[in-house]
């Protein structure tokens, strides 16, 4: 096996954000993202990509069927723009103030507040 170091993945995705999904089994489902996993490039979003888990019982929990989200690879997400409710690519711009913020490519609409 190599030695090299593994190239870090980067994401413009964060957590909060709202997002549509643009294929698999839950196409068009929007949700917001409740955790980004920049190590396996995958995203978890609320009510999106349900999947039942079967558990035991222990001191904290009963056991039974559990449903929850599963991660969603972050290709298959695009961030909502929020002029007009469709995906969008992120670009970024320098304010006046010299901030940096990410903008909706397809409405110039600022997504960061």
């Amino acid at each position: 096996m190599d030695n090299q170091p593994q190239e870090q993945f980067h994401t413009n995705l964060k957590k909060g954000d709202q997002v549509v999904v643009i294929a698999g089994k839950d196409k068009g489902k929007k949700g917001r993202i409740l955790q980004v996993v920049t190590k396996k490039e995958t995203v978890l979003i609320e009510k999106v990509n349900m999947i039942k888990r079967h558990t035991k019982p222990n001191r904290n929990q009963a056991g039974g069927i559990v449903e929850k989200e599963a991660p969603i690879h972050i290709s298959n997400v695009m961030i909502l723009d929020p002029a007009t409710g469709r995906g969008t690519r992120i670009a970024h711009k320098v304010l006046a103030d010299g901030r940096k913020v990410r903008v909706a490519v397809r409405s110039g609409e600022v997504l960061d507040k």
